[in-house]
């Protein structure tokens, strides 16, 4: 018998979500801001910024919602970008003459934007564990 996974928005799930929703907030003001008002100074470097802000707000609906598949894509996306635009932030200076959320892996995020995506994925595989390799149902703790 196997046991359903389980909801990847409760318990500590909460405060993942929460921390994505901080984020989402704050990289897509950001990214609007960037790209309504000063686009031309570094095209590349703010709609990357909106991009990951989108990112994070379906990440966060995902997590929130329980949409197990959706948020292993969005989150998977997420750990991507960051890797890939931290990289080329530091190699490629002239496409990102202004920072971005994923610039440097997050530097100006505390790197909280290289961090969150491995504890997201963590999170989702933890909570995606419904039963062990033999069928059995989970351990429960004692007490």
């Amino acid at each position: 018998m196997s046991a359903a996974p389980r909801s990847t928005g409760s318990g500590p799930g909460r405060l993942v979500v929460a921390v994505y929703g901080i984020l989402a907030l704050a990289a897509t003001a950001r990214g609007v801001f960037q790209v309504t008002t000063k686009l031309d100074e570094a095209p590349v470097a703010y709609v990357l910024s909106l991009a990951a802000g989108v990112v994070y707000l379906v990440a966060t609906f995902a997590l929130a919602t329980g949409r197990r598949t959706l948020a292993w894509v969005t989150v998977t996306v997420e750990l991507a970008g960051v890797l890939v635009v931290g990289l080329l932030s530091l190699v490629d200076v002239a496409d990102f003459p202004d920072e971005t959320v994923w610039s440097a892996f997050g530097r100006g995020y505390g790197f909280v934007p290289l961090v969150l995506p491995l504890v997201g994925l963590w999170w989702l595989w933890r909570t995606g564990r419904g039963a062990d390799a033999a069928g059995q149902a989970p351990r429960q703790p004692l007490g």
